[in-house]
């Protein structure tokens, strides 16, 4: 799969091809359902499978204010696509010109002329163009003039309710990491940079890398089952986000302790797929109460990891 940031002189082999247009992020089951239908659109076409995004999401141009976290980094958002067969993905650089271009000019300049599209899959709730002014049927027009094949893909339901980014979004933003895992085709991911501490979890037996530079939405409040990804290798974890109140401490910490882990990773790249919620944060009346909740705490985060571990193992097996 290839990550492409421009679409000046697009390969020939990635032109003539299906492609599905969005933000992608987060990539969700509904994103995994375009994506099975964009690739047998694509073998249809005998044609590459192409995922079109934007980086940055638009929202961060049009209404800074109120652009949310976003859940997934784009070489990330790749990755995970990657994972689901697409040939490309195009993260295009969202600028104002890009913004300004009406419902048919984009579908002139980017679909037809850059991409020399031949097949499209959608959503029901597609936007794009100037204000966000044409839709899905408005697409349609525009396929069925340029003799290009439109498929359009009915939202995945969950439970009682569609699978949206938005609902990602709220599920953990609420801690709930264990819907989100339900919604998305991987556990939630976020990545930061290893700074140093007070080091008081060293000090009780439980060192933690303090991660900081958080570029993605951040759970809610609590104690999280986990599993770390660093330079050093993947180790199970348990994650600690917000204050140290037995220490009186307010400030918003992430704390990841590595289990079985033993070294320095300050300075360094880690990455945390989060698992399960284990808890709500509270105050301990002393340090060994606050030692006894963090043994339970390490053994419920590894017997969780240990349990990811081998039904990724069956599913690859």
């Amino acid at each position: 799969m290839r990550l492409l940031r421009s679409l000046e002189n697009l390969p020939a082999d990635l032109r003539h091809g299906a492609v599905t247009i969005g933000n992608f992020d987060g990539v969700h089951l509904g994103h995994a359902r375009l994506v099975e239908r964009l690739l047998m659109q694509a073998r249809e076409l005998r044609g590459p499978a192409i995922v079109f995004t934007f980086d940055p999401h638009p929202v961060r141009l049009l209404r800074p204010e109120s652009a949310p976290p976003p859940l997934t980094w784009t070489d990330r958002k790749a990755q995970l696509l990657d994972e689901l067969g697409v040939t490309a993905v195009i993260a295009y650089p969202t600028d104002e010109a890009l913004l300004q271009l009406s419902p048919e000019e984009f579908f002139q300049q980017i679909v037809e002329q850059k991409l020399a599209v031949r097949g499209m899959v959608e959503g029901p709730n597609f936007f794009f163009g100037r204000g966000r002014a044409g839709r899905i049927d408005t697409l349609g027009r525009l396929c069925d003039a340029a003799g290009i094949a439109l498929e359009i893909v009915q939202p995945v339901v969950v439970g009682t309710e569609f699978v949206s980014s938005s609902r990602v979004r709220e599920a953990i933003q609420a801690g709930g990491v264990d819907l989100a895992r339900q919604l998305l085709t991987r556990p939630y991911r976020l990545r930061g940079m290893v700074t140093h501490g007070a080091g008081r979890g060293g000090k009780i037996g439980f060192p933690t890398a303090n991660l900081a530079a958080i570029d993605t939405l951040l759970p809610a409040h609590g104690v999280y089952a986990a599993r770390a990804i660093s330079n050093a290798g993947n180790w199970p974890a348990a994650v600690n986000i917000g204050p140290n109140p037995s220490f009186g401490e307010q400030a918003l910490k992430v704390e990841i302790h590595l289990i079985g882990f033993s070294g320095s990773l300050y300075g360094q790249p880690l990455e945390v797929d989060f698992l399960s919620r284990l808890r709500s944060i509270h105050p301990f009346d002393s340090i060994e109460a606050l030692k006894a909740q963090l043994t339970r705490d390490v053994a419920a985060a590894g017997e969780i990891a240990q349990r990811e571990l081998e039904e990724d193992e069956d599913a690859v097996g």
